[in-house]
């Protein structure tokens, strides 16, 4: 049940045509807020989730969040539908393979490399960085950033993935230093494993077993435990969070 009013807030969820980020911008509307959806290649889910948003006034733009200057017209566009922005959540990534075993060029380890991390550090601190200009000038506002506790244990296979998240951590509590007297917050989430629609194939078998026995609950994160955790601090309560890193891993990895 949704107890926090949202219906004079605004938001932009970057990477909401699936997984957390459409549980996230369903869950915020719900709420009463107007959301921004944002997708990168999926215009038909896009196009479906805006049709199953409750409320209206609601809005849908396309970016590659790989380009800084895309993330910070994004932004801005974001701002022209919605008339304002109250609440950026950072949720977009991606997570390709680049292993540093040989069975790639340098070339194309590096090409995957620098996409991972345009894609998952320098897209959301640029997005940031525009929404900060907007939500200065209305005196308050909140950023979500969604990073993963590979920030922590590190990705084998992923290092760029695990340096991106971990600069994503860094980036939200050097921002919520910065931007606090502001009045606008900076929150990061860390989740582990979770289960989308992209993950199910990972979860089945023995192998699944093996992911879902890294917590001691034996399962991993719904993607509505992660929106209602972006929920929470998006709201008025959640302020003195600020510059925190809220562990949603089901205690599969403690530090």
């Amino acid at each position: 049940m949704i107890t926090v009013d949202f219906s004079q807030r605004t938001a932009l969820v970057t990477g909401s045509s699936r997984g957390v980020g459409r549980a996230t911008a369903l869950l915020l509307a719900r709420a009463g807020a107007r959301v921004c959806i944002h997708y990168r290649e999926s215009a038909e889910a896009a196009t479906a989730l805006l049709a199953e948003l409750p409320g209206s006034g609601h809005a849908i733009l396309q970016a590659d969040l790989a380009d800084p200057h895309a993330a910070r017209d994004l932004v801005d566009g974001a701002v022209d539908r919605l008339g304002h922005l109250d609440i950026l959540v950072n949720n977009a990534g991606i997570f390709t393979p680049h292993p540093v075993d040989g069975s790639l060029s340098f070339g194309d380890w590096l090409a995957t490399f620098q996409r991972t991390l345009d894609t998952n550090l320098t897209g959301p601190a640029a997005a940031a960085y525009q929404a900060i200009q907007h939500m200065r000038s209305r005196g308050s506002g909140t950023i979500i950033n969604i990073g993963s506790r590979g920030a922590y244990r590190g990705e084998a296979g992923q290092v760029g993935y695990g340096a991106a998240k971990a600069g994503l951590h860094s980036l939200s509590q050097s921002l919520a230093r910065e931007v606090g007297a502001d009045n606008i917050t900076v929150h990061a989430i860390a989740p582990g494993f979770i289960e989308t629609a992209m993950a199910r194939p990972h979860l089945q078998g023995e192998a699944g077993d093996a992911v879902r026995a890294q917590s001691p609950l034996n399962r991993v994160a719904t993607v509505d435990e992660v929106a209602r955790a972006v929920l929470y601090l998006a709201s008025p309560e959640a302020a003195f969070t600020t510059g925190g890193i809220l562990d949603l891993n089901g205690a599969s990895y403690l530090h």
